[in-house]
């Protein structure tokens, strides 16, 4: 039990890599290979709230989980967003915008880890998550039309900026 949160974080590294290779090297106009990607999109994106909840659940934090788990989840989201931004289905100025705020915590987590102050997950990170999940699953399966991909892309990127803008705050507050 102790390993599964740690598992399941090195589960969604290697779905982040899969969901890429399949969006950049198979055939997207298929039906098969989209619902192909959704489905091990979708997987990898529900580990991402399993590894979080078992971790806390039985408390089985690990310093690990708290460095790798982030980074996971960004490599899952970016390599996506990489991916869908190679295969002409995504903004490059939206795509832009997130990687920018993820760099930015990326950064900030880092100057306070090396203060021994953690820059914890907040509400406003988790709905960021989601959102971003929600718009790659629209690009991916592109089932809705075209302005309603592009809806909820964009508000990932308000969501996600409005999730930095909560993390730097918080981060001048303990400095």
């Amino acid at each position: 039990m102790r390993n599964i949160p740690n598992a399941l974080t090195i589960f969604r590294i290697c779905l982040a890599f899969l969901v890429m290779a399949i969006i950049l090297y198979m055939d997207l106009s298929s039906g098969i290979t989209r619902f192909m990607a959704c489905s091990v999109f979708f997987v990898a994106s529900v580990t991402d709230f399993f590894d979080g909840f078992i971790a806390r659940r039985y408390g089985l934090q690990s310093r690990f989980g708290e460095v790798f788990d982030p980074l996971a989840d960004k490599m899952l989201v970016l390599g996506a967003f990489i991916a869908l931004l190679v295969v002409n289905l995504a903004n490059p100025w939206a795509v832009f915008l997130i990687f920018s705020r993820e760099f930015l915590i990326t950064g900030l987590r880092t100057v306070m880890a090396n203060t021994k102050i953690s820059l914890a997950a907040n509400m406003m990170g988790k709905v960021k998550s989601v959102s971003q999940y929600w718009a790659i699953g629209c690009l991916i399966a592109n089932i809705l039309p075209g302005m309603w991909n592009d809806f909820f892309l964009w508000l990932s990127v308000v969501l996600t900026i409005v999730s930095g803008y909560s993390y730097v705050r918080q981060y001048f507050k303990e400095f």
